[in-house]
This record gives C-alpha cells, structure tokens and sequence, in this order.
C-alpha cells in the first residue's frame, strides 16, 4: 500500500470512529411519552387484552387571530402537535383512571368553520391480561 493510501485509510478509520460516538446536543425524541400504551386506528397491540370503556373528549374553540382569512383563504387549520399531544394526555388521565394500561384505536378528527375550530379525540381504554389468563382464555 502506498503512503498516501495509507493515509486516506487512517483518516476514514478516525472519521468513523468519532462518529460512532457522536451524541447530539439536543436529545432527539420520538414524541411525548405516556404512563400507558397508545395504538392509533392502525395499530394493534401484540398482545390479548379486556375492553374497559371507549373515551371520547370534543371541543369547539374561537378561530384564533393567526388563522383569520386573508385574502378568502384560512391561514392555518386544526390543532397544533402540541395541542394534540394535550388531548392526548387528556385521554390517557382518563384511562389511568379506569384501570387501564393501554389506548387501541385512537383517532383524531378536526374541523374548520368560518368561526371555529372543533376536534374530538377518542380511544378505547383497554387492560392488558396477564400471560395465565390470556393462556386461559386460548384453551
């Protein structure tokens, strides 16, 4: 191997080695976390569990300032992910509440008038069963 080859593979071998270690400044998160399990529509927990009781929250709120139409045209719509990760939280309160350890089947819906907007959030609150009794229940 020529020198300058060499060299190049020393510098990759180190380039590689700093990024293997590389953390970031500001931690990288994958969303809030919650005290219980959410499953959106589309989603299915990998394990048996009991209904408890379907939740559903519902709001309507003035339109505000920032979404005003300019022009005929709505600015902004719906809630922001911060708003929705409160109603989130809302729900899970709720299913704590209840004895739950999950949410299945948790939708979110929004809608815009010339006055207002409006949402509601619902989700199933669900109990996960223990190995014995999902065994149970399979024979």
């Amino acid at each position: 191997m020529t020198k300058n080859k060499c060299s190049v593979l020393i510098g990759i071998i180190l380039l590689l080695s700093q990024t293997a270690c590389f953390r970031p400044v500001i931690p990288i998160s994958t969303g809030p976390k919650y005290p219980i399990d959410i499953f959106y529509a589309d989603q299915q927990p990998g394990r048996p569990y009991d209904d408890i009781k379907l939740l559903y929250i519902s709001e309507e709120v003035p339109i505000q300032t920032k979404q005003k139409v300019r022009g005929g045209r709505m600015l902004s719509r719906g809630n922001s992910m911060l708003e929705k990760d409160a109603m989130l939280a809302k729900l899970t309160v709720q299913a704590q509440r209840l004895g739950a350890t999950a949410l299945v089947n948790v939708t979110y819906q929004y809608y815009t008038t010339a006055t207002t907007n409006g949402y509601s959030m619902e989700g199933l609150a669900v109990k996960y069963r223990s190995e014995q009794e999902a065994t149970r229940q399979e024979n």
